[in-house]
């Protein structure tokens, strides 16, 4: 074990800037639940695991490098209210090839990190395995997406890619979330292929609509102009893995 320096301490503030986080291809991951999950579940990923000198014992049989620090050091490089026990630096996960099976989420110009998170956490609940978004999405490894994503982010593959370029080569069938689509729960033929979400105020933008096979929405009771993003993409994915496993 070391303890942490001055310079480690400026380098991890740096990777708080998306700038950085890219050059380096490392994020940050905070709290005791996430990185024990991470040292647990990705050990492949971990670069630096930074803990509390007095909860450091109880990483000793980890196969990395510890560097402890004081509460004070922690509170530094932390960006939570209440700093955790447990911070980690990871290299990010390499995203590899689409997957051409199942059903993929695309997000196009998702904004608010949070929903990000949400989004993320949500499709993992589901069982999926890909999602797909807009370069203009906001960043998967921002620390409000990873802390929303609750560790989902060491499960499910986030590509960063140009839209039209993507869909346009898909052969399985485009579904879109919009207001004025099929009624979800009485929509026939629910089945695998891509669930286009768009972004929180605009929707999905004109220029994709030639790629769009089907519309589907979620039917409205009350008097909400209209719903988070986040809780749309969880009322729809429910809808389709209740049709796709047959109950």
């Amino acid at each position: 074990m070391s303890e942490l320096s001055k310079n480690k301490i400026k380098w991890i503030q740096s990777l708080r800037q998306k700038k950085h986080r890219d050059e380096e291809g490392l994020f940050i991951l905070e709290g005791e639940k996430m990185v024990l999950e991470a040292l647990e579940q990705r050990p492949d990923l971990i670069h630096t695991v930074v803990a509390l000198s007095n909860y450091s014992h109880r990483l000793l049989g980890a196969d990395t490098d510890i560097i402890t620090a004081t509460d004070d050091q922690l509170a530094q490089v932390s960006e939570l209210h209440t700093p955790n026990k447990l911070l980690a630096v990871l290299n990010k996960p390499e995203s590899g090839r689409f997957v051409e099976k199942g059903l993929r989420l695309v997000l196009c110009d998702v904004q608010d990190p949070g929903n990000l998170g949400t989004i993320l956490r949500t499709a993992d609940w589901f069982g999926l395995t890909e999602v797909i978004c807009s370069r203009n999405t906001v960043d998967c490894f921002n620390e409000k997406a990873l802390q929303s994503s609750m560790g989902s982010i060491l499960r499910v593959n986030v590509h960063y890619t140009d839209l039209k370029s993507f869909l346009v080569n898909r052969t399985d069938t485009i579904f879109a979330a919009d207001m004025v689509g099929e009624n979800i729960y009485t929509a026939s033929n629910l089945r695998e292929g891509y669930l286009l979400m768009g972004n929180e105020g605009k929707g999905i933008p004109s220029d994709l609509d030639g790629f769009i096979h089907r519309r589907i929405s979620i039917p409205k009771f009350g008097s909400a102009e209209s719903l988070n993003v986040g809780v749309a993409t969880g009322v729809i994915l429910s809808e389709f893995a209740r049709r796709m496993s047959g109950h």
